[in-house]
């Protein structure tokens, strides 16, 4: 028979979008794989004996688990102490980046104000600032104050909104509809109530993404920390767990544990507003 009539099967595009597919499973599946590796390591390290965690080849599972290691750590380290620290230093500081980044977004994207445009350049040119420019004469402020070894300097910056806050808000308001706006002016709506009454609520997985943000930002804050606190007692997690270091000479799988223990709040939060921060991530690409 003639190879000009020989007549090839034909992929249908049902089978080549299961291939595609399958490959863009593969691809998502095998990226997760690299990040959860270096927590699945150190989980195990963690488990580990000081035996076992020194030992050459390495072992990689625990056998058996030494699940006292966590128990080790919070009894021989005030534990408590520094994640309590943490978590009011967090929690305040999300609230106040919440609000006021709210209120500065939605003033920038809803109501007439002069020069709105330059205002919002301003605020985002502060992020090619790294913290290490700002940190000298921000210490030489909180000096003045007499804010030194307090909580103060890392919990008062986030109420006056931050950058990247403002855009996140600002963005997310401009998706609103217009028409929301003008029925509510009709009914006799002021800002504020327009603000806290229709567009708030509307903006909720944006919220929710502002607030993972900065809770981990907070949480996991190294720098500021230890040029603001002195104090043991008021000393946050991160610094704590490097402090720890010292503490346990020759038990490093008692530093893993310490830091995988300073996880947890970031991985519950997480979790629980999974669903906002996807949702709020996407709008914050949302064009005005």
């Amino acid at each position: 028979m003639p190879e000009a009539l020989v007549q090839r099967p034909r992929v249908r595009p049902r089978t080549r979008n299961r291939y595609g597919r399958a490959a863009a499973y593969l691809f998502v599946g095998s990226g997760a794989l690299l990040m959860v590796l270096p927590f699945l390591a150190a989980l195990f390290n963690s488990l580990k004996s000081h035996a076992q965690y020194i030992e050459v080849p390495p072992v990689i599972l625990p056998d058996p688990p030494q699940w006292s290691n966590y128990s080790e750590v919070w009894d021989r380290a005030p534990f408590g102490t520094y994640a309590l620290n943490s978590f009011v230093i967090a929690t305040a500081a999300t609230v106040g980046n919440v609000l006021s980044s709210a209120m500065v977004g939605h003033a920038l994207a809803r109501m007439r104000l002069p020069a709105r445009g330059a205002l919002l350049t301003a605020a985002l040119g502060t992020l090619m600032l790294p913290t290490v420019v700002t940190i000298i004469p921000s210490f030489l402020m909180f000096r003045e104050f007499g804010w030194l070894d307090t909580f103060l300097p890392l919990i008062v910056p986030f109420w006056l909104a931050t950058p990247f806050g403002i855009f996140l808000m600002r963005q997310s308001f401009l998706a609103i509809p217009q028409d929301f706006q003008e029925a509510a002016t009709l009914d006799g709506a002021g800002p504020w109530r327009i603000f806290t009454r229709i567009h708030l609520p509307l903006v909720k997985p944006a919220l929710a993404t502002l607030s993972v943000f900065t809770f981990m930002a907070s949480w996991g804050a190294v720098l500021e920390p230890t040029v603001y606190l002195t104090s043991p007692d008021k000393l946050t997690l991160p610094l704590g767990v490097m402090g720890l270091r010292g503490q346990f000479v020759g038990n490093d799988q008692l530093v893993t544990a310490a830091a995988l223990m300073s996880l947890v709040p970031i991985l519950v939060l997480f979790v629980v507003a999974q669903r906002y921060f996807v949702r709020g991530a996407m709008s914050a690409g949302v064009k005005g």
